[in-house]
């Protein structure tokens, strides 16, 4: 969620408990507080009411994050104070359009770049200097581009994005990633069919390619993703952790090496 949020422009602040969530608010300027349900020594409940008894809290959102799905369970956080809430596990493609809706701000519905900026953009991106090299995310929905920028690029990782196979073909062949990491389902061309485009590319059917998709869940897909040459299929969502030990195995070992370090 941390990761998603800085994607997206916002500035985090993080507490474990009920506690620390307190104290957290109470010194800090806030202009929304996500909130969890179940917690140790403070439930959710209890937090949120005593924010609303606190002079500089009371008017601040506050967002529910709950995986609770009892009967009554949303009318129980609405009538406890909470300005709403978001169902766990969070979906990237709509957080941070919930996010907005309870800041007050307009979230962008702008349309996808043309294919011209694309290029041009990811390609400036690509001759920033990195030291473990490139990796392509090719992904018909933006906050996945970005959720993956936030998680590889602090490893020293540079990475650029194409919201369709053509655009990442193109760039695949431009920038020499060191790994491509696809969505199987978007528009025209769906994943199995960018990776046909790579393999019979003589430059680029070496690269190791690995899908990430939160669309895909049956073993049979997943196995045709293996035989038609794909290193691993992650499943969506993952911890940003396991997402980077996973995807160390098929990079190249020199950047692998690099990667280690931080």
């Amino acid at each position: 969620m941390v990761y998603l949020l800085t994607a997206f422009g916002h500035e985090p602040v993080q507490a474990l408990d009920g506690a620390e969530g307190l104290e957290l608010a109470s010194c800090q300027q806030l202009d929304l507080i996500l909130l969890d349900i179940h917690m140790p020594q403070m439930d959710g409940y209890e937090v949120v009411r005593r924010l609303k008894e606190h002079r500089d809290c009371g008017e601040i959102p506050i967002v529910a994050v709950t995986a609770l799905a009892m009967v009554g369970d949303r009318e129980r956080i609405l009538a406890s104070g909470f300005s709403g809430y978001i169902a766990k596990p969070i979906d990237p493609e709509t957080f941070p359009m919930q996010i907005q809706g309870f800041l007050g701000h307009a979230y962008s519905t702008k349309s996808p770049p043309s294919r011209q900026w694309q290029q041009q953009e990811v390609l400036a991106r690509a001759t920033q200097s990195k030291n473990g090299g490139v990796v392509l995310l090719v992904d018909n929905i933006q906050a996945n581009i970005e959720l993956a920028r936030v998680i590889l690029e602090p490893s020293g990782y540079q990475v650029v994005g194409a919201l369709s196979a053509s655009v990442g073909f193109d760039l695949a062949r431009q920038t020499k990633p060191v790994l491509i990491i696809s969505d199987v389902h978007m528009n025209q061309q769906d994943g199995y069919e960018f990776l046909r485009m790579l393999q019979a590319d003589p430059e680029l059917s070496h690269v190791p390619f690995v899908f990430l998709s939160s669309s895909v869940t049956s073993a049979r897909e997943q196995e045709r993703a293996l035989q038609l040459g794909a290193k691993m299929f992650i499943s969506r969502p993952i911890e940003p952790y396991t997402l980077l030990e996973q995807l160390k195995e098929y990079i190249p070992k020199k950047a692998a090496e690099q990667w280690q370090k931080f």
